[in-house]
């Protein structure tokens, strides 16, 4: 008899289910938005309807149904509580396994959604042909999983995978992280912080570059300049390249990965980005780390999707 689980990613606007054989199959997805307003009041019941309705279409039973595997933004708990959720407005821990698993009669595991994303790339994307992996996402932050003989790294209190947060700079920034902290990497590895570097760059310099005629100045614009040969872009990206190195080669000294798999919009740049940052890795990794393997994450939106719903399968 052919098996079932389903795979949940919750974000901040909307929270995204996929229906899956136990092979890894997907059958279906929809979504639903996420109702943040009252702290967040509604969202496990809206969770809870939508899922009851997916087992009702789809004719799930306790004979072919495996469970549902959740990806939440926040530490989390023994794949069970989570610790708070600022994104969805809890502040509070939220017991989302206790609530659910009774209203379902079914199995359900939680956890932090960049770790099941790096899961979902090692079990069906970049990483499918490996066991350790580590996922960095650069975006307006940095998230990152850890999937060490493939098992998630969640840590004592949740946490582990929090790359962005690694205390790396020598001195700290007048910017702050979203966390308080004012030495991140994220601070210099996120989108925002490269989109910070040029503007600081263009202020303090008086080099000719195209990005001077641009209003407001992206990650995705300074990476098609660099590109183009604009010798300020490609320093500042050059820059961007040596900074993100220097956090996974820290890294590779800690966890040894097989690959390291780059999402978020940063990863559009693509090869671009891929080769300059292991040129840099070369030059700062410990020497037996230097051979790991760089790709780009391959199930974009989906990532979340696909590793919560392996959180099910064993």
């Amino acid at each position: 008899m052919k098996k079932y689980v389903i795979g949940v990613d919750i974000g901040g606007r909307s929270m995204k289910f996929g229906l899956f054989t136990s092979d890894g199959e997907l059958i279906n997805k929809s979504s639903i938005p996420t109702h943040t307003e009252n702290d967040g009041e509604t969202i496990l019941s809206d969770l809870e309807m939508h899922l009851k309705k997916m087992i009702e279409k789809f004719e799930l039973s306790e004979e072919n149904f495996e469970g549902v595997g959740i990806g939440i933004p926040g530490p989390i708990l023994n794949k069970s509580i989570v610790k708070t959720a600022v994104n969805l407005g809890w502040r509070e821990p939220t017991h989302v396994k206790e609530y659910l698993e009774p209203r379902l009669n079914a199995k359900v595991l939680v956890e932090n959604d960049a770790n099941v994303a790096a899961l979902g790339e090692l079990w069906k994307g970049a990483g499918e042909y490996v066991n350790n992996l580590v996922m960095i996402t650069l975006g307006t932050g940095v998230g990152g999983g850890i999937v060490i003989d493939g098992k998630i790294v969640s840590g004592t209190t949740g946490s582990g995978g929090e790359v962005g947060h690694m205390p790396m700079l020598e001195n700290p920034m007048q910017r702050k992280c979203g966390c308080g902290g004012d030495r991140c990497f994220e601070l210099v590895a996120s989108a925002t912080g490269l989109e910070h570097s040029a503007t600081n760059y263009l202020f303090e310099h008086d080099d000719s570059s195209k990005l001077r005629e641009v209003d407001n100045i992206d990650a995705r614009v300074i990476f098609e300049y660099a590109q183009e040969g604009d010798k300020v872009a490609e320093d500042i990206v050059d820059d961007y390249a040596n900074h993100l190195a220097r956090g996974l080669g820290i890294l590779s000294a800690i966890v040894d990965p097989e690959m390291f798999v780059i999402g978020g919009g940063v990863s559009n740049a693509g090869d671009y980005l891929l080769d300059k940052v292991k040129a840099s890795y070369k030059d700062v990794a410990f020497s037996v780390t230097r051979d790991v393997i760089f790709k780009i994450a391959e199930l974009g939106n989906d990532a979340g999707m696909y590793g919560a719903a392996k959180l099910i399968i064993s």
